[in-house]
């Protein structure tokens, strides 16, 4: 069962970190030069299929391995390498879900090629962050650097 669900946390994490270096990396500079925010919004329509998928299910794994590894009441306490790797990632998911949010509530719903910039550094602070949670468990399987 550990095999299965660490895979498909894996699967989930290679395509949302997947998608959002793709976004980052190619669509966006797209988007900017051509200051066309329909652009980001196409690859989004595409992209939300599989990508939210893919998060619900990285959070699901995420939560069932992390009450494998250490206590949840210990999740946050920092005191070993796997309780500092999943408070951290734990962070990091508060912090994603503060841009997605924003993203989806404030910024999407106003974007005009006059807020491209904005959208742009929620962008890439989620592929930041995407990039950084993939690292904290590679820390987690293989015991740190």
């Amino acid at each position: 069962m550990f095999w299965l669900i660490l895979s498909t946390h894996v699967l989930g994490a290679t395509v949302w970190t997947g998608g959002h270096l793709v976004l980052a990396t190619t669509v966006l500079p797209r988007a900017l030069a051509a200051h066309d925010p329909g652009i980001l919004l196409r690859f989004e329509q595409g992209f939300e299929r599989i990508g939210i998928p893919a998060l619900v299910i990285q959070v699901l794994t995420g939560l069932w391995l992390a009450m494998g590894a250490a206590d949840p009441l210990h999740w946050l306490t920092f005191e070993d390498p796997v309780t500092a790797a999943v408070g951290v990632k734990l962070c990091l998911l508060a912090v994603t879900a503060g841009f997605a949010l924003n993203a989806r509530f404030r910024v999407i719903p106003t974007l005009s090629a006059d807020t491209l910039t904005l959208m742009a550094w929620h962008i890439r602070a989620v592929t930041l962050l995407s990039v950084a949670f993939v690292l904290a468990g590679v820390f987690i399987r293989t015991g740190g650097w």
